[in-house]
């Protein structure tokens, strides 16, 4: 054998033991697996814990949107936002999450605008995004350079657009005889008595008849007072009026035909439950008409609870078969409600009467429904001591209820009551003078006492443009002076906050 082929033949035996040698080959092997399983680690629980909190901010992101959407156009929206965030100290932080940041952002989306829902004082916003973000620190990530997981979540809502509680509505309107008066400005050039009846239209034409998964409400049942309902009603109407009715002709205001007599003022009692017009011996009906005369019976109630003013919530357009809608001109030849007038102006009574009526409805339906209170008047009370009964069961000088003193302040006092028993009231100052309410003391003015009956500021509207009005008279949170707007504002406003995609412009 020759040097060189036993050199080749060594190399090769030598490569041979070392290839079938496999003492220490677990090491790198074990190495390798070792980074392996920390990578896994890694990736169940550090990622696992950011996609647990990605989850969780989200919720809390959400909720605080909601809650700040909630209340605008309050300057309170985006405090209550944070409230409901995931931030240190508030509602809905996490015990794990500490030090997540938090930004708010009230918005005007000009798609909301355009249906209704206007970027008014003092927020000048429609919604409300809310940012929230947080690094989740991690664990075995660290071995590999990675300390955190950033995550972020946003949210949008609008202030309204989602379906809410069922509501019942008492709509109070001044049928006066200074509703008679031209309503001469840009936005509507007839009486202001048609008018008000055509924003209450309006009104109607954005509430809830019935569940929106029907395509159509039913069948209509006829009540008390001219009602019509659906077996399952969502949003109810009662028209209520002041001065009063007579119980005689008050079907006159819904049924086409011209009603010419008012009823004397009534005085419920504040306390009461329910409202329902007196019988013709109730002499405490003090008025024009007589010292307790017998043959007059009132009621501010002109139609009962209603829900058939549109046939599915889907409908274009008013059913004119409706009582209801008939006595707010809503059928072609049909003039419905007329400012007849008669009796001064004093509203206390009504107010009283509208929550006693809401209060038996409530029961009736369930605590899940909201009570709502609408007045429109020009705000001026001037009934005389002989139009509101000056004898024993009648109305007093002594300044409280039901009194021919201090009427304003005596239907701010209503409407305080109203309010402690979680009535929303709006009020739609309509014309409201700079001057007036003669009988108090201390002085006060139409567009205060309308300002005062609003449970919140965020409720009180005016339209100062119409014949009468004063511009002072400017709701600071309802800028808006057009009547129909307003109406389409408080039905908007009978919605709730809703989530929108985070792109809407």
């Amino acid at each position: 054998m020759t040097k060189s082929q036993f050199m080749k033949q060594y190399r090769e035996s030598l490569l041979g033991r070392l290839c079938s040698n496999q003492r220490g080959q677990v090491l790198p092997w074990t190495g390798f697996m070792l980074i392996s399983m920390l990578g896994m680690a890694a990736l169940a629980i550090d990622f696992g814990r950011a996609y647990i909190a990605y989850h969780q901010l989200q919720s809390a992101t959400d909720a605080a949107a909601l809650a700040g959407a909630e209340q605008l156009p309050n300057s309170t929206a985006s405090t209550y936002a944070n409230n409901y965030s995931a931030g240190s100290g508030d509602l809905n932080t996490y015990a794990w999450m500490s030090g997540v940041s938090v930004t708010v952002t009230p918005k005007c989306l000009s798609s909301l605008s355009s249906i209704g829902m206007s970027c008014i004082a003092p927020a000048n916003a429609n919604a409300l995004q809310v940012l929230e973000s947080y690094n989740v620190p991690t664990y075995f990530a660290r071995l590999f350079g990675i300390n955190s997981i950033p995550v972020a979540t946003k949210s949008t809502a609008s202030m309204r657009g989602s379906t809410s509680i069922p509501y019942n509505v008492v709509i109070i309107l001044d049928s006066t005889q200074s509703m008679n008066d031209t309503d001469s400005d840009s936005q509507c050039s007839t009486t202001r008595i048609s008018c008000a009846l055509s924003g209450i239209q309006t009104l109607l034409q954005d509430m809830a008849p019935c569940s929106s998964r029907l395509t159509a409400c039913g069948s209509v049942t006829t009540g008390t007072l001219g009602a019509g309902n659906v077996s399952n009603p969502v949003d109810v109407v009662s028209l209520f009026t002041f001065p009063n009715v007579t119980t005689a002709t008050v079907a006159d205001d819904y049924n086409c035909s011209v009603p010419t007599v008012p009823g004397e003022y009534q005085f419920p009692v504040s306390t009461n439950t329910t409202y329902a017009p007196p019988g013709p011996a109730a002499n405490y009906i003090l008025g024009s008409g007589g010292t307790g005369d017998a043959s007059y019976s009132s009621t501010y109630q002109v139609v009962g609870f209603s829900s058939d003013y549109r046939t599915s919530d889907y409908a274009s357009g008013l059913n004119t078969s409706s009582n209801l809608v008939q006595s707010v001109g809503g059928e072609s030849g049909c003039a419905g409600i007329i400012a007849k007038g008669g009796e001064g102006t004093f509203y206390a009574g009504v107010i009283y009467a509208a929550q006693a009526a809401l209060d038996a409805e409530k029961a009736a339906r369930g605590t899940s429904t909201q009570n709502v209170i609408i007045l429109i008047s020009d705000g001026d009370a001037t009934s005389s001591n002989t139009q509101m009964g000056n004898t024993t069961g009648g109305a007093t000088s002594g300044g409280t209820y039901p009194s021919w003193n201090n009427e304003c302040a005596q239907a701010v006092t209503a409407a305080t009551f109203a309010a402690s028993k979680g009535t929303r009231i709006y009020s739609v100052a309509y014309g409201a003078e700079a001057t007036g309410c003669s009988t108090d003391s201390p002085s006060t003015t139409p567009c205060q006492t309308m300002e005062g009956i609003a449970s919140s500021s965020g409720y009180f509207y005016s339209d100062y443009t119409a014949k009468g009005g004063s511009s002072s008279c400017v709701s600071s949170s309802q800028p808006t002076t057009n009547l129909n707007q307003i109406f389409t504002d408080i039905a908007n406003d009978f919605t709730a906050a809703r989530l929108v995609p985070n792109g809407t412009t």
